[in-house]
């Protein structure tokens, strides 16, 4: 019976810890029995409600150690991302994940809401060491220089330019308490890369150094009293490997104690490099290998890391609940390799995110043409506005949440140069159960201060085939094309197209009636469709329309709105600087007096919940629609 089975069957030893002070009561074998039970809790729990698997399962004894020999909260560990914080919950008294991720119950990241353990929400990646850093000075300015800050931090972060920024700086405060614990599993989402990752694989394959000491002690002893030649030669042996293994380049020449590599499923092994990493009271990092997906069959004998996130899935086999149904990400994946086959200038760009993103079957197409960057979006938009100027046309593929981070090289790099770079942004919109980082709503608003970047948001598989294919002709100015997270809805056919922009649905009415333009922007159109319908109930002449590309406004859309008495637009991004926003200050602009109604999202963070419980609780449902629209005519029917 593997372990995570046996934990199915028993939860004493989980059960009776409330706090961190708990863990540290248990002796050796109740650390195993507790990390065994923790894998079947995991297993069990996310299978029924999806979650991150993978990473939660890689860190259960690194966890306990780090539970072990810091004292939380007193001692302030920071995990950066957060995905791989429920071990971290469980420890620490939150043992309900009957609602993980959804509305009222945990949330799949740190909260502060949730418990004094938890620091940092943020579930942006390679920032861990920047808060640390903070909370390490402010310790040591306020006068409690004897507690202790810990980020762990996974080998992917490590790919994130800002983590080298804070190491920078960490490694000037050689009196600061602070541990940085490296999570090297080799990967993000996908295998990690580039040269800290080549760095870190050498250390992680030469683990052969403290075997080699233990043979040349043994050997001493069995021949006998050694003499000097003897010492000198095993302290020789021992510095020319140190020479070898240990990253003097890259950590200890900035100053920065480093310990390890330690086995990450060894928890007295990690706990004992914790503790001499406490003793030296400066700046350390321990370096911990771990395997993704630990002691879950499924996961282990898994190469795609289909594991990392799951919806609900078999625990038994590891296979979804429901197949997933055809979404946008798959038509952007066959429509990319489409391209390819037609464009040879054209190259794929990734984030450490190449399966997630789809551009999967890209990569196997065209292996020479797919660069991963690592989590690096800020040079993912720089590298390619280099591209860009060298003749290649290239496709940056990232979450839209993950564009944020970007923005300035998008503006400065990619815009201001007039490069021809396409932005592909998934998960646009609202995404729901990952909460307020996860959000993709942003993106609009914020690109649209922009000069002379196009943004399409196309409503079907119909309109994303054609925005990418059009995006990817504009080699003078940066283009993007955004869709929602999930699977497809069914085609939203155009009556016509008038001046560019398509007509959805027309709804006569007597003449004199209030006469009403629905914009749907986007995954929105089928929403405004369904609007339409109800205002066409209470007697108002309706139209829908989409101009699918959105940015710039387009004129012919300025031209319609002054052709009917009000009108409204639907966006799933935020509404305040967003596209509604923008229509109406064109019209204004161009002398036309039709007020324009902007429903989209409003300025604000919104908590962990399903995407139909983000719908109703904005008012984004067609009846909630019409109902505010027909309160804006003053209840005209």
């Amino acid at each position: 019976m593997g372990p995570h089975k046996e934990g199915l069957l028993r939860m004493s030893l989980l059960d009776g810890i409330g706090s961190p002070a708990d863990v540290r009561l248990l002796d050796q074998a109740q650390v195993g029995e507790l990390a065994d039970e923790i894998r079947g809790f995991l297993v069990k729990q996310v299978s029924r409600t999806g979650g991150h698997l993978g990473p939660n399962l890689g860190v259960v004894e690194l966890t306990i150690a780090l539970h072990r020999v810091f004292d939380s909260p007193r001692d302030t560990l920071v995990f950066d991302t957060g995905h791989q914080s429920y071990v971290h919950k469980l420890l620490t008294g939150r043992q309900d994940f009957s609602a993980l991720r959804r509305r009222g119950g945990l949330s799949g990241y740190p909260s502060r809401t949730e418990s004094e353990h938890d620091v940092v929400e943020n579930s942006h990646a390679s920032t861990a060491l920047s808060w640390a850093d903070g909370i390490a000075k402010a310790n040591e300015l306020r006068g409690h220089g004897d507690r202790y800050v810990v980020a762990l931090i996974g080998d992917g972060a490590l790919t994130g330019g800002m983590a080298w920024e804070a190491l920078n700086n960490i490694a000037a405060g050689q009196d600061r308490r602070l541990v940085i614990v490296v999570n090297d599993n080799g990967r993000s989402y996908d295998p990690t890369i580039g040269g800290l990752a080549h760095h870190l694989t050498t250390l992680r394959t030469t683990r052969s150094y403290e075997n080699v000491l233990l043979w040349g002690k043994r050997t001493l002893r069995r021949s006998g009293p050694p003499g000097r030649f003897a010492y000198e030669a095993l302290h020789g042996l021992k510095k020319g490997i140190k020479d070898v293994v240990a990253p003097q380049g890259m950590f200890e020449d900035l100053g920065l104690k480093y310990v390890g590599p330690v086995d990450g499923h060894d928890e007295a092994s990690v706990e004992r490099a914790l503790r001499a990493a406490k003793a030296f009271a400066g700046p350390v990092i321990v370096h911990v290998i771990t395997e993704k997906g630990r002691g879950y069959t499924p996961a282990e004998q898994d190469v795609a890391d289909r594991f990392h996130a799951v919806g609900q899935i078999h625990p038994e086999t590891g296979l979804p609940v429901a197949p997933s149904r055809f979404g946008w990400t798959g038509v952007f994946a066959d429509e990319m390799v489409r391209i390819g086959r037609r464009r040879t200038d054209v190259v794929a760009v990734t984030a450490a995110m190449l399966q997630p993103v789809g551009l999967a079957p890209f990569a196997k197409a065209f292996p020479t043409r797919v660069f991963d960057v690592g989590i690096a979006e800020q040079h993912a938009a720089t590298s390619a506005a280099g591209m860009a100027f060298a003749g290649l046309h290239p496709v940056v593929a990232v979450y839209a949440t993950f564009l944020n981070r970007a923005f300035d090289q998008v503006l400065m790099d990619v815009a201001l140069h007039q490069a021809g770079v396409t932005f592909v942004l998934d998960r646009a919109g609202l995404t729901g159960d990952d909460g307020a980082s996860h959000n993709g709503m942003w993106d609009m608003a914020m690109l649209a201060v922009v000069p002379g970047l196009r943004l399409a948001a196309p409503r079907d598989e119909a309109t994303l085939r054609d925005a990418l294919r059009t995006a990817v002709d504009v080699d003078d100015a940066p283009t993007v094309v955004r869709y929602p997270k999930g699977a497809m809805g069914a085609p939203v056919p155009a009556l016509e197209d008038v001046d560019g922009i398509d007509v959805l649905a027309r709804h006569d009415a007597p003449a004199g009636a209030t006469s009403v333009l629905v914009v749907g922007v986007g995954a929105m159109a089928a929403t405004a469709l369904e609007t339409a319908e109800v205002l066409a109930a209470h007697g108002l002449r309706v139209t829908v329309v989409d101009p699918r590309w959105v940015l710039p406004v387009p004129a012919a859309l300025t031209k319609l709105v002054g052709t009917y008495d009000h009108v409204v637009t639907l966006e799933d991004g935020v509404v305040d600087g967003g596209i509604g926003s923008l229509v109406g200050q064109r019209a204004r602009e161009a002398g036309i007096g039709t007020p324009v109604q902007a429903i989209g999202i409003p300025r604000t963070f919104l908590e962990h919940a399903t995407r139909d419980q983000l719908v109703g609780e904005l008012r984004l449902r067609p009846q909630d629609v019409a109902r505010d629209v027909l309160t804006a005519l003053g209840g005209q029917a």
